[in-house]
């Protein structure tokens, strides 16, 4: 029967391989680090940094918009750094 292997994209990929490169396309990637969880006030995304509408319609954005997007990106990144508070933030000093 079957070998377990398929060629796919010009490498071999075993059953229970590394499974990433079957995906690979040559577009802009997506910025997703796979930490999926929304700021609740920022409305970011805690991994990546886009919005949920980014995230929702990234297959159907050009690459121009996605390029635009990934520029942007690093600079969203200080809107989750503010300090919440916390044990410390209730403290006097």
């Amino acid at each position: 029967m079957g070998s377990g292997r398929a060629v796919l994209k010009d490498r071999d990929v075993k059953d229970g391989g590394d499974a990433e490169g079957v995906w690979k396309r040559d577009e802009v990637q997506s910025p997703c680090v796979k930490l999926c969880v929304v700021h609740p006030e920022e409305r970011l995304c805690v991994g990546c940094y886009r919005t949920i509408e980014e995230i929702a319609g990234w297959s159907r954005l050009t690459e121009a918009e996605r390029i635009a997007i990934m520029t942007d990106l690093p600079s969203r990144a200080p809107r989750l750094r503010k300090r919440r508070g916390g044990r410390s933030g209730r403290l006097d000093h």
